[in-house]
């Protein structure tokens, strides 16, 4: 049963944009805080950026910060990722989740739902 589901990954250059998007198929959808973390083969699973369930508070990991924002819209059930002047070290598989609280959620650990990952890949 899917219950986030993430979609625009793709392959794209150094110096383009992209924009991710999770909607989300939760019950509770529009009061959950959301993030989206990033993972590549052998590495741990890296904060990138989390939002209140409100979608009034934000916080982004410093490499993305300035280059990417997270937005959600709740009468969509709906989060993005819109992630500009991508870099190849950006290159990772992008993975969207929700977390049972209203706050920010920077850890891993605090987030109940899961999506199964979307792959984004910047050439150089």
């Amino acid at each position: 049963q899917v219950q986030l589901e993430e979609s625009g990954g793709g392959l794209v250059q150094a110096g383009d944009s992209l924009t991710l998007s999770c909607h989300s198929y939760l019950h509770t959808s529009g009061s959950d805080a959301m993030g989206w973390f990033r993972q590549v083969p052998g590495k741990e699973r890296e904060f990138v950026a989390t939002i209140n369930s409100s979608g009034g508070g934000t916080g982004h990991a410093d490499s993305v910060k300035g280059r990417f924002t997270i937005s959600r819209d709740n009468a969509k059930k709906t989060m993005y990722l819109q992630m500009n002047s991508l870099k190849p070290e950006d290159t990772a598989i992008y993975y969207c989740a929700a977390a049972v609280t209203t706050g920010l959620a920077v850890a891993a650990q605090l987030y109940d739902y899961w999506g199964q990952g979307t792959q984004v890949t910047v050439s150089s």
